[in-house]
C-alpha cells in the first residue's frame, strides 16, 4: 500500500521501510544503490518473517484490525466477475454495512454477502463502521433465500466488531434479526461457505457465519465478544484486553485446534494488507476447492452434514 501504516510491534520493520524508501528515491539519480536496495529488501523480508512467526494473540488482534486490511469490497473486485449488488430488506431500508449480490466464481453464479467497514471517513459513516443494523441482517437473509430459490451457493465474508449496539437497532429487533438468520442458515437448501476475513465479533459475525465450511484468514479473529468487552465484563478494566484475547482463544490457530473452524487461509508475509492480489487468490483457491467438494453432496447429505457440524461445536 502506498500509504502503508505500521503497528506498534512493527517499529523495526518501519525503520527498514523508511530506509528503503529513501534509497529508492536516491537511486533515480544513482543506479549503483540498487545492490544496497536489494540487500535491504531481503533483510526486510527476513525481519518481517521473524516478527510475524511469533505474534502473540493481542498482536494478531491488531493485525486483524489494521486500517489497510482488505475489505469485502476489495475481495469482490478481485475474486468475482460481473458482480451485481442487490439492495434493501423489503421491510425497512438498505443497510450499507452489508454488501450482497450475485457474481461469478470461475463462471459459476454465486451469492456473495459480507460486512463492509468503509475506508475513508465519509464511507465509514455510510457503512456505520461495519456494524450492522437489523435491516442489514434481514437483507442478508433475503439474499440467502433468493440464492436458495435459484440454487446458488452462498459465500459470506465476516468482518465486523459486532452488530450495531445503539437504541435504533434494539427498536428494530436486533436480536430477532440475528436469531432469524441463524435459523435460516442452519436449514438453507444450498451450500454455504464462510470466510472470516478480519474481525469476527459477537452475534454480528455469527449472523452470517453459519455454514458448511468455515475458513479464517491466518491473522483474522473470531469470538463471542471483543477482547475489550470481555475485559470490561470480567475485570471491569478494558485495559486488560490483551489478557482477555489470550484467554478467549480468538486466533485462527487456537480455533482450528478446537474444531470451531475448518481451515486457515495463509496470508502474505506481514499480513493481508501487504498484498491484496495474493490474499484474494488464496481465498479464491479455497472457495473453488471447497465448493467443488460440497457440490458433490446430495441436498440431504449437505443438510445432515451441516446439522452435525453445528451440534459438534464445543463438544
Amino acid at each position: 500500500m502506498s500509504d502503508e501504516k505500521f503497528l506498534s510491534f512493527e517499529d523495526p520493520i518501519k525503520e527498514l521501510a523508511q530506509k528503503l524508501s529513501a534509497l529508492r528515491t536516491a537511486s533515480v539519480d544513482s543506479p549503483a544503490l540498487n545492490t544496497e536496495i536489494q540487500s535491504l529488501e531481503e533483510e526486510n523480508r527476513a525481519l518481517t518473517k521473524k516478527i510475524y512467526s511469533k505474534l502473540d494473540t493481542w498482536q494478531i488482534v491488531q493485525v486483524a484490525r489494521h486500517p489497510n486490511r482488505p475489505h469485502t469490497s476489495d475481495y469482490i473486485k478481485r475474486i468475482f466477475d460481473d458482480f451485481d449488488e442487490l439492495h434493501g430488506d423489503r421491510q425497512f431500508g438498505d443497510d450499507a454495512s452489508i454488501i450482497g449480490g450475485i457474481g461469478l466464481l470461475e463462471n459459476m453464479p454465486v451469492m456473495v454477502i459480507g460486512h463492509e467497514k468503509g475506508r475513508d471517513t465519509d464511507e465509514k459513516l455510510k457503512r456505520n463502521f461495519g456494524m450492522t443494523n437489523p435491516e442489514g441482517y434481514r437483507k442478508a437473509k433475503r439474499l440467502m433465500l433468493l440464492a436458495e430459490q435459484f440454487s446458488l451457493p452462498v459465500i459470506t465474508f465476516v468482518d465486523t466488531a459486532g452488530a450495531y449496539p445503539g437504541i435504533e437497532g434494539e427498536e428494530r429487533c436486533q436480536s430477532e434479526a440475528i436469531a432469524r438468520n441463524l435459523a435460516t442458515m442452519s436449514e438453507l437448501k444450498t451450500p454455504i461457505l464462510v470466510v472470516v476475513s478480519g474481525e469476527g465479533g459477537s452475534g454480528g459475525a455469527l449472523a452470517i457465519s453459519v455454514g458448511d465450511h468455515l475458513s479464517m484468514l491466518e491473522y483474522a479473529i473470531y469470538s463471542v465478544a471483543s477482547p475489550e468487552a470481555c475485559a470490561s465484563i470480567i475485570w471491569r478494566e478494558a485495559e486488560k484486553a490483551p489478557e482477555a484475547a489470550k484467554a478467549m482463544k480468538v486466533s485462527s490457530k487456537d480455533l482450528k485446534k478446537i474444531n470451531i473452524i475448518d481451515e486457515i487461509i495463509t496470508e502474505p508475509l506481514g499480513g493481508a494488507h501487504r498484498d491484496y492480489d495474493l490474499i484474494a487468490e488464496n481465498i479464491k483457491s479455497s472457495l473453488i476447492k471447497n465448493l467443488s467438494i460440497l457440490n458433490k453432496l446430495s441436498l440431504d447429505d449437505l443438510l445432515d452434514r451441516r446439522y452435525k457440524r453445528i451440534l459438534e461445536i464445543g463438544s
